[in-house]
């Protein structure tokens, strides 16, 4: 069985920090409650230990993904246990091994000894707590609810990251895939097909068209490939100056939209986050106005987010939520009709939240779907293009033979 390090609370509040052979973390935690103890951490002791330097680039922000989540959980956890936020926080300040982020739970953990909220003490942490976040914990606290609602945050947290790291996931292979296309043809057409064009002009043979062209291309890239590489830096550096452009995002946004294929998926996707949010937030008591204010800032596209400043726009005006987001004539029909439903019980919370769950999953098969088409399809795409290119250089030499023949 693997071993698990833990962290957990005795009876005396004190923290303990251990290893354990378990079959799962939950086996750890089910022990350390046997024996009297609070589990607040349990993880693979392969994943404890340090990492290696080039993984230190890439170090996620203090709070952000899962470090987030797991902080979130951990305070909930320690807050159902009844222990004090004072308290709570001054043990949650011993876990991280990041010192931005000791840092970071100390400055929180001093506001509120000094009188403040939470919520006020994550505000002030500059940006490192979103809206969405700050404002539920607001609300949790307002309802005196404050660890339902960290828990009910950590699950929401959760499915968002996993519905992002689905996504990105779906297009990491794909993306190398194409990456190594782009590599091999510029080796075959810069150093391959110029040793052909050599040959060619030293026997003088005259040539079809295609096989010129392509030799003349060949000549090309061996003459420019620096430049040829360095098209991509600056393509991207370009597109994230347009990206910096709301102007630019906006027309972009709205023209994505348009697409029959992709317009459909990104409507799917950004339509699960603002159910999700909105669910969220009107569970832990946020009126529908603040929710509306704060999950327009989960969207991605512009274009919706600007139908949802409408959509708040016409609510404040008495018009149903459903109707409100009909106006735009963008977002889902069977997403519209849900809410629709959810206004008519009074269960608008459960049927955004089930909306989500509906459209996450939806759009997980769309992307599964348009990722077992897309790797066929650059296969195949690689294949015609190395084989035109490779059939246009030898042609010519079963040519020469049979004339010599």
């Amino acid at each position: 069985m693997p071993i698990y390090r833990y962290k957990a609370l005795n009876a005396r509040g004190e923290l303990l920090d251990g290893q354990m052979e378990a079959a799962s973390d939950a086996d750890v935690a089910a022990r350390l409650q046997e024996q009297g103890h609070l589990p607040v951490e349990a993880r693979l002791a392969s994943e404890a230990g340090g990492e290696p330097a080039w993984r230190a680039l890439f170090k996620p922000k203090p709070f952000a993904g899962q470090r987030l989540v797991q902080f979130t959980q951990q305070l909930s956890t320690l807050l159902g246990a009844g222990q004090p936020l004072d308290r709570a926080l001054g043990i949650l300040l011993e876990l991280p091994e990041d010192e931005v982020a000791r840092r970071t739970i100390a400055d929180i953990r001093e506001s509120v000894r000094g009188g403040a909220s939470l919520s006020a003490a994550l505000e002030r942490q500059h940006g490192a707590f979103g809206r969405l976040y700050v404002n539920m914990v607001r609300a949790g606290e307002a309802g005196g609810s404050l660890h339902d609602t960290l828990q009910r945050l950590a699950d929401y947290l959760e499915r968002s990251r996993a519905l992002r790291a689905r996504v990105i996931n779906a297009l990491v292979y794909p993306a190398i895939l194409l990456t190594m296309v782009g590599l091999s043809l510029l080796f075959l057409l810069g150093y391959v097909v110029p040793q052909f064009a050599a040959m060619y002009d030293s026997l003088d043979a005259d040539l079809p068209w295609f096989s010129q062209l392509v030799l003349g291309l060949g000549g090309f890239v061996r003459n420019w490939w620096l430049l040829i590489l360095a098209l991509p830096l600056v393509a991207v550096l370009g597109l994230d100056r347009k990206r910096r452009d709301p102007v630019f995002m906006r027309k972009f946004d709205g023209w994505l939209l348009q697409r029959k294929l992709a317009g459909a998926l990104v409507a799917k996707l950004d339509t699960a986050r603002l159910a999700r949010t909105l669910g969220t937030l009107l569970r832990n008591g946020v009126p529908l106005l603040a929710a509306l204010g704060i999950a327009r800032n989960v969207l991605d596209n512009r274009v919706l987010a600007e139908d949802v400043d409408a959509a708040a726009e016409e609510v404040k005006n008495g018009i149903g939520l459903s109707a409100a987001l009909a106006r735009g004539k963008r977002f889902p029909r069977l997403a519209l009709q849900m809410i629709q439903v959810g206004e008519e019980s009074g269960a608008l919370d459960a049927m955004l939240l089930k909306t989500a769950d509906t459209f996450e999953q939806e759009t997980s098969v769309a992307m599964d779907r348009l990722l077992a088409a897309l790797v066929p399809a650059v296969t195949l795409l690689l294949a015609l293009v190395v084989g035109a290119v490779i059939l246009s250089v030898l042609s010519p030499i079963y040519d020469l033979t049979n004339v010599v023949g």
